[in-house]
């Protein structure tokens, strides 16, 4: 079945600041035939590991622009991709399109098209939610992990502050992206802000945007059971993870700041006393560079 789809005009994502990869496509995923998924691809393909760094609500891999570079400079590979409905990807235009299972399986397509191994998983918000349960699937390919400002979707009872959130995007549908965004980062230049409303020229390109927030598991319906149920089990292989780990947390995100990611921690064998960014928000890859540089220490590698 084909899915009916926006495409954001290249001419969008001209001169962003301080993001000098080049975008490449993939069209074949099996399951999303006819959609073209945007990644970025830097470093040696044969380097010892890959920092698989993946975005969340509603950013793209734009977000990770003060993080790549100290990672290339350890001689690693990083790959970026940005979901279905974010970035340079096509946007499904029905807001149904995007479930659970929709992101998740567009993401496992991905990471065995592209045959992704020795892993340092990235993640945050979305990106962790989503990037935690990589190893129910592919544990083989996971070796490190980088964890930010994200949760376990176990169905634990939603925060004050995460209920707030969802009902502003609820009746938010031409979400202001850009300015959200800047509301946890308040360094940003307008050129930044800017780059983070480049993939959305008006609000039908936003059903991604918009439907994010919905989709964490509170309910009762079978697909949040479903994502309930791998989270479980993801919660379940972090508890026996071998290798090393790090965390890092904006102290000022309202929804998932330092008490979401103890509890987080506490879930990952052997994750040590997190970095903490004083006056971080959500989007704490802003302050990307301190954390990547920190995580390279912690990994042995600095």
């Amino acid at each position: 079945m084909t899915i009916a789809a926006l495409r954001t005009p290249e001419a969008r994502f001209a001169a962003l600041p301080d993001w000098l990869y080049a975008p490449r496509y993939v069209e074949d995923l099996p399951g999303f035939e006819g959609l073209r998924m945007a990644f970025y691809d830097e470093g040696p393909t044969d380097a010892s590991h890959t920092f698989l760094c993946v975005h969340g609500e509603p950013s793209w891999s734009y977000l990770y622009r003060k993080m790549i570079p100290v990672f290339l400079a350890s001689g690693a590979r990083v790959v970026a991709f940005d979901h279905f409905g974010f970035g340079r990807s096509d946007k499904p235009i029905e807001d149904a399109v995007y479930t659970w299972r929709f992101h998740r399986q567009a993401m496992l397509a991905f990471i065995a098209r592209q045959n992704l191994e020795n892993l340092t998983l990235v993640v945050q918000d979305w990106g962790g939610l989503l990037g935690l349960t990589i190893p129910v699937s592919m544990p083989e390919r996971v070796k490190r992990l980088l964890v930010m400002n994200t949760a376990f979707a176990t169905g634990a009872n939603p925060s004050p502050g995460f209920i707030a959130w969802r009902a502003y995007a609820a009746r938010t549908p031409d979400m202001a992206v850009g300015a959200l965004i800047a509301r946890g980062a308040p360094h940003l230049t307008k050129e930044e802000i800017a780059a983070y409303d480049a993939p959305f020229p008006d609000a039908r390109y936003k059903a991604g945007v918009r439907r994010f927030p919905q989709l964490v598991p509170v309910s009762d319906d079978p697909e949040s059971a479903e994502a309930r149920a791998v989270s479980r089990q993801a919660v379940a292989w972090w508890g026996g993870f071998q290798g090393p780990s790090f965390m890092a947390v904006g102290d000022a995100d309202p929804v998932l700041g330092p008490e979401v990611m103890e509890a987080v921690r506490r879930c990952i064998r052997g994750c040590p006393e997190p970095l903490m960014i004083k006056g971080g928000g959500h989007f704490v890859q802003e302050w990307g560079d301190e954390i990547a540089k920190a995580a390279l220490a912690r990994f042995g590698e600095a």
